[in-house]
């Protein structure tokens, strides 16, 4: 009868942890696409290395959501079959999240080589692409930045290479527009360049994103050691109920 109740306890368990694994899931989701939009919007989205990272938290968030009804419906029923099924899904999603931490770290640096890379081709874009025009626009004003690595990379873009002027978007938020962006100095223009402003907003949201992935690993291991137990008591031939 101890073992009955204590396999109806990792039952029970099971059931907790699909929930969590369900709200994780739903949570990868919504960093996913959180993280696609920022993205987008500091114009990079055209390198594959920098619109992979969150299409793959996307696509493990569903895989997690999904992976969470075969442990329910596994340990409703007492299915040997399906809880097996969730136990190998969750321990390669798992590993998979390991690889991919291993890779982000061993890749971080070149992070700032694609965000400089992907600014400087939408600087010489500007003035031939409306969307591309406003984009660029809306990322100085929104980051107070100018330029990719400091407000002189538009010294060598027409129209702005004739008289060493900048977009009107570098202007600070108390000068005086358009004159600023003609006399540009620091007390007219935001100076630095948005590579380094938008680095170091990723380098902060990076240590949420990182604590979600390690608070999940965790529940997933733990989820794995209760299905693996809820198995062989179901093998063993235990009524759980």
């Amino acid at each position: 009868m101890a073992l009955d109740g204590g396999m109806k306890c990792i039952k029970f368990l099971v059931f907790f942890f699909n929930f969590l694994f369900w709200v994780c899931g739903l949570a990868l989701i919504v960093i996913g696409i959180y993280v696609q939009m920022e993205l987008h919007k500091t114009l990079i989205m055209h390198s594959a290395s920098a619109s992979g990272a969150p299409i793959v938290i996307i696509i493990v968030g569903v895989i997690i959501f999904f992976i969470s009804f075969f442990g329910c419906c596994g340990a409703w029923k007492e299915n040997y079959c399906m809880v097996t099924t969730f136990a190998v899904l969750l321990t390669i999603i798992f590993l998979v999240e390991i690889a991919a931490a291993i890779a982000g770290y061993i890749f971080k640096d070149k992070v700032r080589a694609v965000l400089q890379e992907g600014l400087e081709d939408a600087l010489q874009q500007y003035s031939n692409d409306t969307v591309l025009k406003q984009a660029v626009d809306d990322l100085q004003t929104r980051y107070s930045c100018c330029g990719a690595n400091n407000y002189t990379d538009w010294f060598s873009i027409e129209p702005f290479k004739t008289n060493h002027s900048v977009p009107t978007s570098c202007c600070l938020a108390n000068a005086t527009v358009p004159s600023c962006s003609v006399n540009s100095t620091a007390l007219t223009i935001n100076m630095k360049g948005c590579t380094g402003s938008i680095e170091v907003w990723l380098k902060k949201h990076v240590v949420i994103v990182a604590a979600v992935a390690l608070g999940i690993a965790f529940f997933e291991l733990l989820g794995i050691v209760f299905a693996c137990c809820l198995m062989k008591g179901i093998r063993s031939g235990y009524e759980v109920m």
